[in-house]
This record gives structure tokens, sequence and C-alpha cells, in this order.
């Protein structure tokens, strides 16, 4: 008598890490669709990736720069925007992407077997592909104000990493709540958009009065933009360590989880969806 194997998402704990490497190329099917869908026989998808942070960074410049009068002695304004809104943007199109991807890809979950993890994972990689083309008008901008970065910079990548790991944690945790509550496809917007003006992205954290900073800190995406402004600008704007850290732990704690909720609700998404 022949023994059937029967295939679930989320049944098979000791190969399934395997499998997201078995299903690499799924992932790399997926991650260049999405990036075909948002750049192919379109020029607004290039000159919005562009477009977007620097009209950002100009109205952020005036409204808090010239108006509320914030400013960072010795740093171009335009430069302390923009070094924040690099890993934001980064960081609320990844969330947002990746927490509406497996209602995208509802057909597929509900037919064949692969890691579930694969979908808001591959959509990552758009918010990479957007982040390496606003980093171009960073560039730029170095070379308006004659900036020069220190040593620092080389750090970039792992603040780059913190970022991800953040969007993806955030994302994870949402996609699989958005697939039993189709109500957190309205939340996330509003979450997005609540997290821009609690995040130091229009003015520097050094704002915040001492005695709150650490707990301003618990807001992880401030360890994560204080990191990119500090291996961009270098020392003008130091690190308040203490907040940075906690920030870090915070970012680690959203994906764990993020991953076990995902893993533990996984094999009932074919089901619900």
């Amino acid at each position: 008598m022949k023994e059937e194997l029967i295939l679930e998402a989320g049944k098979i704990e000791k190969t399934y890490w395997k499998d997201l490497w078995r299903y690499r190329e799924l992932f790399l099917f997926l991650a260049w669709r999405d990036i075909l869908v948002r750049y192919k026989q379109t020029a607004i998808g290039v000159i919005w990736a562009l477009l977007r942070p620097f009209l950002s960074m100009v109205i952020f410049s005036i409204v808090f720069g010239k108006i509320a009068g914030f400013s960072k002695e010795g740093v171009p304004y335009p430069l302390v925007i923009y070094a924040a809104l690099l890993p934001w943007q980064f960081f609320a199109n990844t969330f947002m992407d990746s927490s509406t991807s497996l209602i995208g890809n509802a057909g597929m979950i509900s037919k064949v077997y692969f890691p579930r993890l694969t979908i808001p994972m591959s959509s990552a990689v758009v918010g990479l592909v957007d982040l390496a083309i606003s980093f171009s008008i960073l560039l730029g901008l170095m070379v308006w104000y004659q900036w020069m970065p220190s040593v620092y910079i080389l750090l970039l990548p792992l603040f780059i990493l913190a970022a991800l790991f953040l969007a993806l944690g955030a994302g994870i945790w949402v996609a699989a709540l958005t697939v039993r509550y189709r109500d957190f496809r309205i939340i996330v917007p509003f979450i997005v958009q609540m997290g821009l003006y609690v995040s130091p992205v229009g003015y520097p954290s050094e704002s915040v009065p001492e005695k709150w900073r650490l707990l301003y800190s618990l807001n992880p995406m401030v360890g994560v933009i204080d990191g990119f402004r500090w291996a961009i600008l270098g020392k003008a704007t130091p690190i308040y360590w203490p907040g940075f850290c906690l920030s870090m732990v915070f970012v680690l704690l959203i994906l764990w989880t993020g991953i076990r909720y995902f893993r533990s609700t996984e094999k009932t998404f074919a089901d619900i969806i």
C-alpha cells in the first residue's frame, strides 16, 4: 500500500526553510514581475521614484526648516531631510506592498503549495529598486552642497538591512492579519500617514526633549532614520545610542514575532483567502 504525502503550507516544519531556498526561482519570478509592473513601458514609474522624494524634501525643508525654524548647524537642511526620507519611503512602500501581497496573489495561494513567505519577501525587491533610484538624488544633493561623506557611509548597508527587517516584519504581520481581516487594507495607509509624523523625518530627533528621547525611541523608525543620517552626514548628526539600541531591539522583535505569527496562520491561508 502506497503512502500518501500531502503538502500543506505550515505542516512540514523541518523542510520549510529549505523550501524557501528551493523555491528561489519563484521568488525571483515574483520580484521581477513586480518590477515590470512598476517600470515596464512607463516613464512615470522611474520619474515618480525620483520626483516623489525630491518634492517631499522641498516641502519638508520649507515647512520645518523655514517656517518651523528647525535647523542643523553646519549641515544643509535639505540633506538632513533627504537622508531621512530615503529610509522612510523605503519602509512605507515595502510595508504597504508586502501587507497586501497575499491578497494580490490569492489565486496562486489557493492552487499550489510553496512557502507563503516567498510572496511578501519578494515584494521588498521593488522597494530596494526604488531606494537605489532615489539614492541618485542624494548624490546630486551632495555634489550641489559640496558635502563630502565620512567613512561612516560604509555602514549604510547595515541600516538599509535594519529598514528592510522592520518593513518585512511589519508587512508580514499585517499580510497574515489581512487574510482574515480585510479591514487592514484600509488601516495600513492610516498607519503609514501617522508614522510619518511621529518619526524624525522633517526634524532631527535631537529636537525631542532629552527626558522623552528613550520613550520616543520605542518607535523603531527613529533608530533607522538616525542611523541613515549618521551614516550619510557623519558626526554632524550624532546617534543617541541608548535610543538607537532600543529601536534595533524592537526591529528584531517585530521581525521575529511577525514570522512566528505568519507561520502559525499560514496553513489556513488557502482556506480563507
